[in-house]
């Protein structure tokens, strides 16, 4: 079934009981831990391709996260009766289902290790290098990225606020490493960052 949600729409809350797997057919969508003070966390950010919901439907718990469209995004939904069915039935979707969980796992290993071992500078120059290399993994150079994301979404992909965030990147930015036009980021060096990265 497709489904559409605009954005800011909430696809579902942390503690949802689990239905559907969704596959993000169009847009964005973040996968978020929030705060009970209204904070948030970004722990992924996902793109056409992406799905999400499927921990919920494996194990039978409520979703672990709030999932929010980033921009206007079309998903489609897989019930959970139909999902075991195919889960039995397809040795494919088995495949791309537990590598796909393998994937996750090795990236939420990367973001505990960004958020013990970098600063905030170094966690924002390896965010923004993760996901051009999400885009297209053989990317080098100039990087262009579509770009839904606000000040404060990134401040809480890497664990800072806004205000943080601002000045790093205008720093970025005076540096020529980064351009930002209305709704794209442009990498001017991809390697260059991923180096500032390393600091």
């Amino acid at each position: 079934m497709r489904r559409r949600f605009r954005r800011n729409e909430v696809i579902f809350h942390q503690g949802d009981p689990g239905d559907s797997l969704h596959i993000v057919a169009s847009g964005a969508v973040k996968i978020i831990l929030p705060s009970p003070e209204g904070d948030e966390a970004i722990i992924a950010t996902l793109q056409p391709g992406d799905f999400f919901g499927e921990l919920a439907l494996l194990d039978g718990a409520p979703h672990s996260a709030t999932a929010t469209a980033v921009e206007p995004v079309e998903t489609l939904s897989l019930a959970r009766v139909p999902f075991q069915q195919l889960l039995d039935d397809d040795r494919g979707l088995r495949a791309a289902l537990l590598s796909g969980l393998a994937a996750e796992l090795r990236r939420l290993t990367g973001h505990v290790e960004e958020l013990h071992f970098l600063d905030l500078a170094g966690r924002l120059a390896m965010r923004l290098v993760r996901l051009a290399r999400d885009r297209d993994p053989n990317a080098r150079g100039e990087v262009r990225l579509d770009w839904p994301f606000t000040q404060s979404d990134l401040a809480a992909m890497i664990g800072g606020t806004r205000q943080s965030v601002n000045k790093l990147l205008s720093r970025l930015v005076e540096d020529e490493l980064l351009l930002i036009e209305h709704d794209t980021l442009v990498i001017h060096d991809l390697n260059a960052l991923a180096e500032r990265a390393e600091r």
